[in-house]
């Protein structure tokens, strides 16, 4: 049966030889999958309790490197370990890999199995504990941006990453004739995802040549991350196997828009909606209202967790559906926040912010944790702004940070985020956000050269 597995599904599975293999996971800084591949019997002997990996897979960048500076980890205190504890409620099969299963880990100190404060998956449950503690459920939905490419990873970074062709030559935007074309991938896509117990909604063309946007239905928050962060390592995966590369780079041409992810925020109290009052205007309720005042109130301090990396923050461009303002506005896609669905019990704020390279537990987690703030001090919601976002001259305080070392002034002197995450958490980040921009600064670039090498 397609969806999350059992353990005792796994044993009969094992048994009778479909699954062999079993991808035991943690999400690692970056939001991606590093973990191990077990023999299936293996794992249900004795890994399912525990296995252990590096303490360094929580501090390193995009390439692996090990940078110093890390409070956790670092050559002085020689990288030991942690404990990689799997969550069996994540047990599910990878339909797009032959007779192998996956599970996500939660990770623990190795000597006090006490949970890593930094660990993304850790970070966004303990918001989601405060939520609990306040009788509410925070209920999301992420949307999936990225780029399909003629050509595969290898092919492309083998060309220096000098030949990045499009898989469609024009902006395929709802377009079902040129997305047919691109099915060899967005069709096992979907079908291996839902068969995987994602809940897929929906896979459409975005506004540029060669852009896709995944859709899936909303869940509880932790739930969310989990679906997100598989449903793209599944993209690369089966991108991969059908000879493309897919990107989630944010910006990877100047002159084409760039790709987001989207974050969808609704609260329920047991089974009612509690973002949703009728009786008020465009139904937002009280509680929602201050959730929302928080969101935007504390904007610039968490936009490191929505854009956490140089790249990140070349998509914030007038006229390109990606926001420059922290302003709130009823269906505007000019705007950084989107209420949608006003007066129904679909009542929710989208977040418009964030890139295709966040981690969903922290940029989740970050927006969680400044809703929560807005509802302790009882924010009061500003007037919608409409029009056109981009120009409006009452929206000029209201800028989102439009470099990465801007955005590392304010969310590192975040007294929300301290108190929120803890100070070990945010001096982390902090420090890995640091390490990006000094990476980034250390490089000659090809405009560089290209602009001054002889008319300096």
């Amino acid at each position: 049966m397609p969806g999350l597995l059992t353990f005792d599904a796994l044993k009969t599975a094992v048994a009778d030889g479909s699954i062999d293999t079993v991808l035991v996971c943690l999400v690692d800084m970056q939001g991606r999958l590093m973990g191990k591949r077990f023999h299936a019997q293996n794992f249900l002997d004795s890994a399912w309790k525990e296995t252990h990996c590096c303490n360094y897979l929580l501090a390193t960048d995009l390439e692996m490197a090990t940078p110093d500076g890390f409070a956790s980890t670092s050559w002085s205190t020689g990288y030991g370990d942690y404990v990689m504890k799997p969550d069996l409620e994540t047990l599910r099969p990878v339909p797009w890999l032959e007779g192998t299963a996956m599970v996500l880990c939660d990770i623990l100190d190795h000597h006090t199995h006490a949970p890593v404060p930094h660990s993304p998956r850790e970070i966004l449950k303990v918001q989601i504990a405060r939520l609990t503690a306040m009788g509410l459920t925070p209920m999301m939905a992420t949307e999936l941006e990225f780029f399909l490419f003629e050509k595969s990873f290898d092919e492309i970074r083998k060309s220096g990453f000098r030949d990045l062709t499009p898989i469609s030559g024009y902006n395929e935007d709802y377009n079902i004739f040129q997305t047919t074309k691109e099915e060899c991938v967005m069709r096992p896509l979907r079908n291996h995802l839902f068969a995987a117990g994602i809940p897929v909604e929906n896979t459409k063309g975005e506004a540029e040549a060669g852009q896709e946007e995944l859709n899936i239905r909303y869940a509880d928050a932790l739930a969310c991350a989990d679906n997100h962060t598989i449903a793209k390592h599944a993209t690369k995966e089966i991108a991969w196997q059908q000879g493309h590369a897919a990107s989630f780079l944010p910006k990877w041409h100047q002159d084409r828009v760039g790709s987001s992810s989207h974050v969808h925020m609704s609260m329920w109290s047991g089974s009612t909606p509690a973002f949703l009052d009728p009786d008020a205007p465009h139904g937002m309720s009280t509680l929602m209202r201050q959730f929302c005042a928080g969101l935007i109130a504390y904007a610039p301090e968490y936009t490191v967790f929505l854009a956490p990396y140089v790249n990140s923050y070349k998509r914030f461009m007038k006229g390109t559906f990606a926001p420059t303002k922290a302003v709130w506005s009823v269906d505007n896609r000019t705007a950084g926040f989107r209420l949608c669905g006003d007066g129904t019990k679909a009542v929710r704020m989208e977040c418009r912010i964030g890139g295709s390279d966040l981690n969903p537990y922290l940029a989740q987690a970050a927006l969680l944790a400044a809703g929560i703030k807005g509802i302790e001090d009882g924010l009061e919601l500003s007037p919608a702004i409409q029009g056109d976002l981009y120009e409006n001259a009452e929206t000029a305080a209201a800028e989102i940070p439009r470099t990465l070392g801007a955005a590392i002034q304010v969310f590192t002197g975040s007294r929300m985020l301290r108190e929120a995450m803890g100070d070990a958490v945010i001096d982390h980040y902090t420090r890995a956000a640091e390490w990006e921009l000094e990476e980034f600064d250390r490089v000659v670039t090809d405009w560089e050269i290209a602009r001054g090498f002889e008319r300096a």
